[in-house]
């Protein structure tokens, strides 16, 4: 390919203005803790964020190319039409919001042919540039220039000079058609600065908040010593919105890229904007952007009845209990995660919850009651005073009103869709069926190292003692036979009497079983779990243990009794694809 110079026509223009459209949290920064199959469980903010980026550029008089990705205009068309018709130009940011590193040049093209096709029927308007959502192109990368010009965009934003990475080609730090036979392409790159022989990038989000304004400035001044063509800057709608989410379990440097001067981006923006002249791509080249319009969407034919109803056995009845204590930030995730879980499960169980608010200091019950208090399948409890997470769980147990009790993490550390495999090895006879992320087949993920190793040793020491060998004893995600889980007294009722519950039936003689799972370190919000406590706890309890084996005085209440159920090292069958109905009756809520 060669590159020639491109003089736009766009009347004076000084800044070439680009926002992306995502979510907070589809970027970079986070893809290692959150994958793309857990997107729709977040709460999205893209609606707000995007309206607030509309009112920002309109007191500012300015008009911005929008990048948006086929995901989000298929899940939010009207935000996209709104972008439209508020007269900025729609582009598009590819389909699966992936880094280009992860394509095949097949699976590149079929992304974009995807993304732009969303893109296009969401706006009404024809999309002619495109931008990489992840990452830019390099050297290596421009066999995507002729996949884009075959799919018929007029013009790419993908390629950053940055650093050294195209020293020997300076002019591709500006503006310039790239030609290869009939096919032409207009490439427009993010404003650098060129300092010590190296090309310094200063037009994006991340270097807006996180550089001094004294270098933007600078580089500023310089591109306009350099050139007369308009500095291209760009930045993401979450940019303006100070209070979205924190995914605690990213590490300090992914927070610090996030999160880092959130709440002076606007200020920012609409101070540098307001001295500038700001434009979209398509105008200052003076394309036609949006030549061909798209029609609505037209509206799915409603499904005809079956002829007659196929007969189906009764859903299981399962209650899920969710003990809550300060939990405010991850309750909308929650929300979306049991909804996905009701859905995959149709058919199959019909569940109900239970969600047991133990004495939180924050705004846990009022979001409760604001996210599941009119749900007929939903019944709130509170605790008057903090009694700890097995006192949540027993409390939730005694309200249910199944046989079959599920109990699951608030924060979804253990996804909830696999509440099916703990169900399966709930036999008849089996008390209980813990998941185990230490189990062979198990796995953990972004768990701090020290954190794992204490756990890891610390189920060691318990499963030398326990006559039925688990290779889990802390987990919260269990599945309970009511009847015989019930008749425990526990003398604890924080994390420790999730531990000694399994410590009464094993010494009693239940049956009990295990599930390879996976344990994930909380995305939002904050643990409980203070380690060297919990640390002289497990000892405490390790050691009650061993004179309650010498002294065999396992607890009140009658021996559920039974064989230890085998612990079987094969995987077990994925989770089902259907969700129970909606259960018929009265909310209560109790407190």
């Amino acid at each position: 390919m060669k590159g020639s110079a491109v003089d736009g026509g766009g009347g004076g223009a000084d800044v070439l203005l680009t926002v992306a459209v995502e979510e907070y949290f589809q970027v970079q920064a986070l893809r290692a803790y959150i994958p793309a199959s857990r997107w729709d469980r977040f709460e999205s903010r893209v609606r707000r964020n995007t309206e607030r980026t509309l009112e920002l550029l309109e007191s500012v008089g300015a008009t911005a190319t929008f990048f948006v990705s086929g995901w989000i205009a298929e899940r939010h068309p009207a935000v996209v039409r709104e972008v439209a018709e508020a007269g900025h130009e729609v582009a598009c940011l590819g389909y699966d919001h992936r880094p280009l590193r992860e394509f095949d040049a097949a699976g590149f093209r079929a992304d974009v042919r995807k993304g732009k096709a969303a893109v296009e029927q969401a706006s009404g308007r024809e999309a002619i540039g495109y931008r990489i959502p992840h990452g830019w192109f390099g050297p290596a990368d421009l066999w995507a220039l002729d996949i884009l010009a075959e799919e018929g965009f007029l013009y790419d934003s993908s390629l950053c000079p940055a650093f050294r990475r195209f020293a020997d080609e300076p002019w591709r730090r500006f503006i310039h058609a790239i030609e290869r036979g009939e096919r032409r392409l207009i490439e427009v790159p993010p404003g650098t600065v060129r300092l010590a022989g190296l090309d310094w990038p200063i037009a994006g989000g991340n270097y807006l908040r996180q550089l001094p304004r004294a270098w933007l400035r600078f580089g500023m001044a310089a591109w306009r010593r350099s050139t007369t063509q308009p500095f291209v800057m760009y930045f993401h709608v979450w940019d303006l919105d100070p209070d979205q989410p924190r995914i605690t379990a990213a590490g300090w440097l992914p927070r610090l890229r996030q999160y880092r001067n959130l709440h002076r981006m606007r200020d920012f923006l609409q101070r540098h904007l307001e001295g500038a002249t700001a434009t979209s791509i398509a105008e200052h080249l003076r394309m036609a952007a949006g030549r061909r319009t798209f029609a609505e969407p037209a509206a799915r034919p409603a499904a005809r009845p079956a002829a007659a109803a196929r007969e189906e056995r009764p859903a299981e009845r399962v209650t899920v209990v969710v003990p809550c204590y300060n939990e405010e930030a991850v309750l909308p995730y929650l929300a979306q995660t049991l909804a996905s879980v009701r859905k995959a499960y149709r058919g199959r169980y019909r569940l109900s919850f239970v969600f047991v608010d133990d004495a939180s200091t924050d705004r846990t019950w009022e979001v409760l009651q604001s996210l599941f208090g009119g749900s007929d399948d939903c019944r709130l409890l509170r605790h008057d005073t903090n009694r700890g997470v097995a006192a949540a769980v027993l409390t939730g147990l005694r309200n249910a009103d199944t046989e079959l009790v599920v109990s699951i993490d608030c924060d979804c550390s253990y996804d909830p869709h696999e509440i099916g495999r703990l169900l399966d090895r709930l036999r008849p006879g089996v008390a209980l069926v813990t998941a185990s992320p230490y189990h062979l087949l198990g796995e953990v993920r972004n768990v701090p190292g020290w954190r794992l190793f204490l756990s890891r040793s610390l189920s060691r020491l318990y499963r030398a003692l326990f006559r039925q060998k688990l290779h889990t004893y802390t987990s919260c995600f269990r599945a309970y036979r009511r009847s015989l889980v019930l008749p425990l007294e526990l003398e604890r009722g924080d994390f420790m009497g999730m531990t000694e519950m399994l410590v009464r039936l094993d010494l009693r003689g239940a049956r009990l079983a295990e599930v390879p799972a996976v344990l994930e370190a909380r995305l939002l919000g904050h643990s409980k779990l203070r380690a060297l406590p919990t640390i002289l706890r497990h000892l405490a309890l390790l050691a009650q243990l061993v004179w309650w084996k010498l002294t065999r005085r396992a607890g009140k209440g009658p021996a559920p009794g039974g064989e230890a159920e085998e612990i079987s090292y094969e995987r077990s069958e994925p989770a089902p694809t259907g969700a129970p109905e909606r259960p018929e009756r009265q909310r209560k809520v109790v407190r």
